[in-house]
């Protein structure tokens, strides 16, 4: 992704994060150029950055089965061949 367009997207490397994110929100790209950190992608929005914020109060109640599914779904795409 290019720095013009990183203003548009909000990006992090934090897994528990972006699992929790992706569940209201779609994730647009996981970025693995670098083989040790991936980076995923969301597009920026009032209501994504306000979630974000309620995580790291510890804020955000979603169901564990949910949750669990869409980390192992993340998990899967992250370790896959495949470019998103």
């Amino acid at each position: 992704m290019t720095k013009a367009l990183d203003a548009d997207f909000y990006l992090t490397s934090d897994l528990s994060l972006a699992a929790t994110l992706s569940l209201f929100f779609p994730l647009v790209e996981i970025d693995k150029s670098n083989a040790r950190k991936a980076v995923f992608s969301f597009q920026r929005s009032i209501e994504l950055e306000n979630l974000v914020e309620s995580y790291f109060q510890n804020a955000v109640k979603v169901v564990p089965r949910a949750y669990y599914n869409q980390l192992r779904d993340i998990k899967a795409r992250l370790y896959s061949n495949e470019h998103l």
